[in-house]
């Protein structure tokens, strides 16, 4: 990534303390977000790291997976598939419940909504403790799927999540560490 680049994705992101509990640093991505140039930058980051990497769909973790997702697929001519909280999902799905940084959750995603042989790339804004990107990863695999690949837009390296995604042979992509 060009400096240049890399300090304006740095400069749209804020760090909030002790949110949404005591001893957590919060990296705030809506402001890259909500500046066009950062936003624009960011998918043609990821773009530019899956090179000829082919990808059926792309998909996001809610919700701040959405947009990055939502936009990535629609650069790469791919489907956008959600992982979402639970019950927000009508008809049959794949539930997997896994740990945060300061609690539980549970992650939902359609039977139907990929198959063998699809080629995926998951998409999230932050890579933390893993959890989520791992239960995400378990989740996608049970409908035949093959992962390419989980890009994010932050890593915070000192939480060890890409070690999960390694351990289920998945890689990597992040375009900014912490």
């Amino acid at each position: 990534m060009h400096p240049e680049v890399e300090l304006l994705l740095r400069s749209t992101i804020r760090q909030i303390d002790d949110w949404p509990i005591a001893g957590v640093a919060f990296q705030d991505l809506t402001g890259l977000m909500a500046h066009g140039r950062a936003f624009s930058c960011t998918i043609a980051e990821f773009d530019a790291e899956l090179g000829e990497i082919s990808v059926d769909e792309v998909v996001g973790i809610e919700a701040r997976g959405f947009p990055y997702g939502a936009a990535l697929a629609q650069v790469r001519g791919a489907g956008f598939v959600t992982v979402r909280k639970p019950g927000k999902l009508p008809g049959a799905v794949h539930a997997q419940d896994y740990e945060l940084e300061y609690g539980t959750a549970t992650l939902e995603l359609h039977q139907d909504a990929l198959g063998p042989g699809r080629q995926v790339v998951i998409v999230d804004d932050v890579l933390a403790t893993g959890g989520t990107a791992a239960a995400c990863i378990d989740l996608v695999r049970l409908t035949g799927a093959e992962i390419k690949a989980v890009l994010v837009v932050m890593e915070i390296e000192a939480l060890g999540g890409r070690d999960l995604c390694s351990a289920r042979g998945v890689p990597v992509v992040s375009l900014l560490s912490a």
